[in-house]
C-alpha cells in the first residue's frame, strides 16, 4: 500500500511538473490633466471652468496552463488630492476589475466565467469604456465558438446586491438579467456581425410593492468593408420592449468611410443618427435610442455633449462629421469636426419650433510614443453651439465653451514567467 501511495504522489507531481505553465504581470500608471471650460455641457452664466489631475493604477495578473485561462486585474481610480497626505484609507480603495477564469474545451469551444470585459465591433453597443479612468466590466458567463471565419459568444449574467435570505430590491443602478448573442463572420473582405441583446430592469408601481422586470431588447447588424485603401463600415440596430411600464420604439443607423490618401495620410466622413422622441409627443412611448454598454465617448464628439451619462429619452442625435488622420515617426495627429442636429423635433413652449440645429465641434488630438512601455496624448475641443442647444442644456453658447486634456500612460511588463 506505502508503494503504491508512493508511486501515485510521483506520478501526479511528473503530471503537474509536465503542463505548460505561463505567467504574466503587467502594471498600468495613468494620469489625466483636464481642463474643463463648457464639458459635457454648456456653461451657464456665472459659472467658472475647473481644472483636476484623475489617475488609473491597475495591476493585471494572465495566467495559463494547458486549456486554463485566467485573468486578474486589481486597480484604483482617484483624483489627486481627493484624500489628505496623511489619510490612513484610500477614498475608492483597491476594486476589482476583471477577476475570470477561462477554460477550453477544444480548439473551437471555451467558456468564461466571472468579471470579465465585454467588447464587440466598434463598440457602439458592447464596450469596455476605456477612455473612463474606472472603464467598464460585467459579472457574466460567456461561451464562445471559432473557427477560421466563424465566431459565436452566447453570454449572460444574473445581478443581486447581495447574498440574500429573502426577495431584496436590486437597487444598483444597472440591469438585473442580460442574455445576449453575438456572432461575426467574414467574406473575403467584408466582416459581419448580428447582434441580439435582451435586458432586464427591475422596478416597482406607485400602486404596487411587487418586485417587477422590464424587459428591452437591443439588436442589429454591423457590417466592415476593408481593402488596402479603403476603411468603412456601417450600422444599424433596433430597440424594442420595455423600460418599466412604457413601451420602446428606437433606432440607430450610421456609416463611415476612410481613404488612405498616402501611408501617412488619411481622411474619412461619416453620419450618425440616433432617434428620438418630439418634446411635444405627448406619448409613452419611449423613441429615444440608448447606446446601453457603448463606449460612447469614441462617438458624437470628445466633449461629451451626447450620451456620456446624458441626453438619454431626449430629442436624439444627427451627427454629421469628418475625420483626418496624419501620422508620422512617434507622432499620430487628428482633427475630426462634427455638425450636430437633434432627430427629432425641439419645442419651444414660448416660441414654438426651434432649429434643428445644435452646434459645431472641433476635436483635435495628438499621441506620441515616447518609449516603448511610455505614450503621451492629449487633445483640445471646442463647442460652438446653437440657441437650440442652450435651450437643451440650460446653458450660454456664447461662452468659449472648450476642453483641454493631457494623458501620460505607463505600461510595463514587470514580471513574465514560462514553464
Amino acid at each position: 500500500m506505502k508503494r503504491l501511495k508512493l508511486l501515485f504522489v510521483l506520478f501526479v507531481g511528473l503530471t503537474f511538473d509536465l503542463q505548460a505553465q505561463e505567467l504574466d504581470v503587467n502594471l498600468q500608471i495613468r494620469p489625466r490633466f483636464e481642463y474643463r471650460n463648457g464639458y459635457k455641457s454648456l456653461l451657464k452664466e456665472g459659472e467658472k471652468g475647473t481644472s483636476q489631475i484623475s489617475q488609473r493604477s491597475r495591476l493585471n495578473f494572465n495566467y495559463k496552463q494547458e486549456d486554463l485561462l485566467v485573468k486578474l486585474t486589481l486597480q484604483n481610480t482617484r483624483t489627486w488630492g481627493d484624500v489628505a497626505p496623511t489619510a490612513t484609507a484610500d477614498k475608492n480603495g483597491v476594486a476589482v476589475f476583471e477577476a475570470w477564469a477561462q477554460y477550453n474545451f477544444t480548439e473551437k469551444w471555451s467558456a468564461r466565467m466571472g468579471r470579465q470585459v465585454l467588447s464587440y465591433d466598434n463598440q457602439r453597443i458592447f464596450g469596455e469604456q476605456d477612455w473612463g479612468q474606472q472603464a467598464q466590466s460585467h459579472d457574466a458567463l460567456t461561451v464562445t465558438y471559432h473557427d477560421a471565419k466563424n465566431q459565436l459568444d452566447l453570454g449572460g449574467a444574473y445581478n443581486s446586491t447581495a447574498e440574500n435570505t429573502v426577495q431584496t430590491p436590486y437597487d444598483v443602478n444597472s440591469y438585473k438579467t442580460l442574455q445576449y448573442a453575438w456572432y461575426h463572420t467574414n467574406f473575403n473582405k467584408l466582416g459581419a456581425s448580428l447582434l441580439l441583446l435582451n435586458t432586464g430592469y427591475e422596478y416597482t408601481r406607485i400602486d404596487n410593492p411587487e418586485l417587477l422586470l422590464s424587459y428591452k431588447q437591443t439588436f442589429g447588424t454591423y457590417l466592415t468593408y476593408k481593402t488596402d485603401k479603403i476603411d468603412s463600415n456601417f450600422w444599424v440596430y433596433g430597440q424594442t420592449g420595455k423600460s418599466s411600464d412604457a413601451q420602446v420604439s428606437a433606432y440607430n443607423v450610421a456609416a463611415n468611410f476612410g481613404y488612405s490618401i498616402s501611408s501617412s495620410f488619411k481622411a474619412g466622413l461619416g453620419y450618425e443618427l440616433l432617434s428620438g422622441k418630439d418634446r411635444n409627443d405627448g406619448s409613452s412611448v419611449i423613441k429615444s435610442f440608448t447606446p446601453i454598454f457603448g463606449t460612447n465617448h469614441a462617438f458624437n464628439g470628445y466633449m461629451d455633449y451626447f450620451y456620456v451619462g446624458n441626453h438619454l429619452n431626449n430629442v436624439g442625435l444627427q451627427d454629421a462629421f469628418l475625420k483626418f488622420n496624419y501620422n508620422v515617426n512617434k507622432w499620430q495627429f487628428a482633427l475630426m469636426p462634427h455638425v450636430f442636429l437633434s432627430a427629432a423635433d425641439v419645442i419651444n413652449p414660448t416660441s414654438g419650433k426651434m432649429d434643428s440645429y445644435l452646434g459645431t465641434e472641433v476635436d483635435l488630438t495628438f499621441g506620441y510614443n515616447f518609449k516603448k512601455d511610455i505614450t503621451v496624448s492629449g487633445g483640445y475641443s471646442q463647442m460652438f453651439g446653437s440657441k437650440t442647444l442652450e435651450f437643451i442644456k440650460n446653458g450660454e453658447a456664447n461662452h468659449a465653451n472648450n476642453w483641454a486634456w493631457l494623458m501620460v500612460s505607463v505600461n510595463p511588463r514587470i514580471f513574465s514567467w514560462k514553464k
